[in-house]
């Protein structure tokens, strides 16, 4: 009995290799693992990147743009326009903007008395509510371009910015810049104080913002991005397309209106031509008259 259980797996190995299927079985295993691992190495070289390359690239300062596009600086269109004052909860705006567009209520609140004749603003007076003196800082990163003082409007400082955008500020006490110098936004310009065309303000800034040599009302574009400002170009190309389109119009009609003959004119051409008809009848009886008598 033991030994015909010791010699049972050897049989049984045995008939498997006699099967037919077991070596053709057998091959087609050991290709599809040799398949399987040439496969896995060609995917392994695509995956892994050169290190050579990456260290070009980091040299060069390489960064990758799939799309080929221009990079657009962010912080220039992030940056929102501010009230130039460091405190906003504490300040008011006491002289508005001059809007013809306005209610009357605010087109009153946008005139400025001096000497017997009122003016109208083209900008803000903002101040305290307190009338004590605040600082004031820039309203937008810029560059200095004028620091001067005003016999009327007191000490005055002029920014420009990107964009031909710019920003105007009088009224200043103390000023604390010069011609020249870069400004961030929020960096102090002075303090506000008084001046003699804005004296019913009391203690005051007086801030212009200008598009492309226009000035804008402040109010509408505080803690807007400055592209807002980009809009009214397109208004005033509009508007000025109108106003030349409404005068070729007018041109056009009074051209017209003057050839068209009145009837005044018309009248009198009529009473010409009856007399001129008239003096030839009677010049023609005339003929009629002494050509009978000489018969």
């Amino acid at each position: 009995m033991n030994e015909e259980n010791k010699g049972t797996p050897k049989n049984k190995w045995s008939n498997i290799f006699r099967k037919k299927w077991f070596f053709p079985a057998l091959y087609l295993t050991i290709a599809a693992v040799l398949l399987s691992v040439v496969v896995w190495y060609q995917n392994l070289d695509n995956q892994i990147p050169d290190a050579q390359d990456q260290i070009d690239n980091q040299e060069e300062g390489f960064s990758p743009n799939p799309n080929d596009e221009d990079a657009q600086p962010v912080m220039d269109q992030q940056e929102v326009i501010e009230m130039p004052v460091t405190n906003q909860d504490q300040a008011e705006i006491v002289t508005k903007f001059f809007d013809y567009n306005a209610e009357q209520k605010d087109q009153e609140s946008a005139l400025v008395l001096y000497n017997n004749r009122y003016y109208q603003s083209k900008g803000v007076d903002i101040a305290s509510a307190n009338d004590e003196t605040f600082e004031v800082v820039a309203a937008l990163s810029g560059t200095i371009t004028e620091v001067k003082e005003d016999p009327l409007l007191g000490n005055v400082v002029v920014l420009s910015h990107d964009n031909d955008v710019m920003t105007y500020y009088a009224s200043l006490g103390d000023v604390k810049v010069k011609a020249g110098e870069k400004i961030k936004q929020g960096d102090l310009l002075g303090t506000a104080g008084k001046n003699l065309f804005g004296k019913d303000s009391g203690t005051h800034v007086y801030f212009e913002l200008r598009k492309d040599g226009k000035e804008v009302n402040p109010e509408t574009y505080f803690n807007q991005p400055v592209s807002k400002l980009e809009n009214i170009t397109e208004e005033v190309a509009e508007e000025e397309k109108a106003e030349d389109q409404s005068e070729q119009t007018e041109a056009t009609e009074t051209e017209d209106s003057s050839t068209e003959p009145t009837q005044e004119e018309d009248t009198q051409e009529n009473d010409e031509t009856n007399t001129d008809t008239d003096k030839q009848e009677e010049q023609g009886k005339e003929e009629t008259n002494d050509t009978s008598a000489s018969a």
